[in-house]
């Protein structure tokens, strides 16, 4: 059996372990937190190393993205550098072509209409996949980089912005420590409701779901949200709060959703290639051969009948 453990820098609670399938293969998946404590999370890796498959590097990015330009984060490279014979991957690789294609698969298999619908993005350099893939979808598009990442109350609202801001912060950003750019450990259960008005204002809002957490308001009715990584717990919370539909990125595996990192973990172990070996055309073969869908729960009662047909019909998002 082949094991790929995630590393995370994020909250213990949230540890998680299945048995899967893929392939004809079976995997041993685990999520390991250690709630912000940097040096453990290096221990752990090094202790690891060379006993497992693959490992996904979680709670933190290994590369942020902008267009064709990545940025290496001075303190996920030191994380990194704690793997010396297992493969370790960050999602990001995912982020760029599974995430893509999950807003393909709404438009052409669901049949939803995106054009003219309003998106929140609450960091688009960590889905650079999915800020492009609304936008071409031609949906009005808020980038929250600046609000949620920094703090400054500055939307984005053109892709051209983003990308070009991008290119000129994102080369001092990425030697900053993480913690001030992302939620960390405890801080993942901490919620602040500053930024309110961006999600009453859209009615897709997308991307990281410990950024979406953190700033989510007490309601969200009929809007559709469209992350990766949630539990169980999780999904009861945006039902409580009223959203209509969550779309994860990953497939449920026994009630949760993992984040890119893991199932990019799980394809560098089937691949059997060095991480900077791989292509993104060796991710979507690998994707077509899988034949892996989005997750998609509707999560009131006058829609939840919706989740189990397959059919054309719309979504009011």
């Amino acid at each position: 059996m082949r094991r790929v453990v995630s590393i995370s820098l994020g909250s213990s609670k949230r540890d998680h372990k299945v048995e899967a399938e893929f392939l004809g293969e079976k995997f041993l998946i685990e999520r390991i937190g250690t709630d912000g404590d940097m040096n453990r999370a290096m221990q752990m890796i090094r202790e690891l190393d060379g006993k497992v498959d693959a490992f996904g590097m979680g709670g933190i990015d290994l590369y942020l993205v902008a267009g064709n330009r990545r940025y290496l984060l001075r303190e996920a490279k030191k994380i990194a550098a704690s793997a010396k014979k297992t493969p370790i991957v960050d999602g990001s690789g995912l982020k760029n072509t599974l995430e893509r294609r999950v807003i393909d698969y709404l438009q052409q298999e669901l049949g939803w209409d995106l054009k003219g619908k309003r998106a929140l993005v609450v960091a688009g350099v960590d889905r650079f996949g999915i800020a492009e893939a609304l936008w071409y979808a031609g949906c009005k598009t808020t980038y929250g980089d600046l609000i949620f990442a920094l703090g400054l109350p500055i939307p984005l609202h053109k892709l051209s912005t983003l990308r070009n801001l991008a290119y000129i912060l994102l080369p001092f950003l990425s030697q900053l420590p993480f913690k001030y750019l992302y939620p960390t450990g405890e801080k993942q259960d901490t919620v602040d409701t500053k930024h309110e008005y961006y999600y009453r204002e859209n009615d897709i809002i997308a991307g990281d779901f410990h950024f979406i957490r953190k700033y989510m308001p007490p309601e969200l009715p009929g809007k559709v949200i469209i992350t990766n990584t949630v539990t169980k717990e999780d999904l009861e919370l945006l039902q409580e709060r009223g959203v209509e539909v969550l779309v994860t990125t990953t497939p449920e595996m026994q009630g949760r959703s993992f984040g890119t990192n893991v199932l990019e973990g799980v394809l560098i172990s089937l691949l059997g290639k060095r991480v900077d070996e791989v292509t993104p055309e060796d991710y979507s073969s690998l994707l077509d051969e899988l034949q892996l869908k989005p997750r998609v729960v509707y999560l009131q009662e006058d829609t939840a009948d919706k989740q189990q047909s397959n059919n054309k019909e719309s979504v009011s998002c």
